[in-house]
């Protein structure tokens, strides 16, 4: 500094001060100030991207939760169904099983009175067939020993017999 005060005058050294100072004021209003406001801006433009990012992180982190839990919800209602369709087709299996039994029970049923029926009416055949046998071996027995009369007469003395002793 002292080489510049020596060799230049104290004038210059004065001029160049004063034309600094004024550079600095006229920098300050018409340079600083829209300097100072874009950086401002920009700083707060970045506040409020950096805000929004934040706001739209919160908000990605509640819509994964809400996803989340709409995910096992639909989990529970796919189990609550699966198991309500198990216990239907388990009902249904059931309830076929049991009208096949008592369809079965109902055909067997059927089936031993059908058999009872026959069977009563093949005995009642038999017997009107036996019964019709009997009279007709009776008849001819009757006819037999009843067609000669010493015979009947003996006969009719031993039924006379047996009416009397009873």
């Amino acid at each position: 500094m002292e080489k510049l005060i020596n060799d230049f005058s104290f004038g210059l050294f004065f001029w160049q001060i004063v034309i600094f100072v004024l550079l600095l004021i006229l920098l300050r209003k018409f340079a600083w100030k829209p300097i100072l406001n874009a950086v401002n801006e920009r700083e707060q433009g970045i506040k409020t991207a950096l805000d929004s990012a934040e706001k739209a992180k919160l908000e990605m982190q509640n819509l994964q939760a809400d996803n989340e839990k709409l995910l096992q919800e639909a989990r529970a209602e796919r189990e609550s169904m699966m198991k309500e369709a198990r216990e239907i087709k388990t009902k249904m299996i059931a309830d076929a099983k049991e009208e096949a039994k008592a369809e079965g029970d109902k055909m067997v049923a059927n089936a031993q009175a059908a058999i009872e029926s026959e069977k009563k009416s093949a005995i009642a055949e038999l017997k009107q067939q036996v019964a019709s046998l009997s009279l007709e071996i009776a008849e001819k027995v009757v006819k037999h020993e009843l067609s000669d009369s010493d015979k009947q007469m003996k006969l009719v003395n031993e039924m006379l017999g047996d009416a009397k002793l009873n």
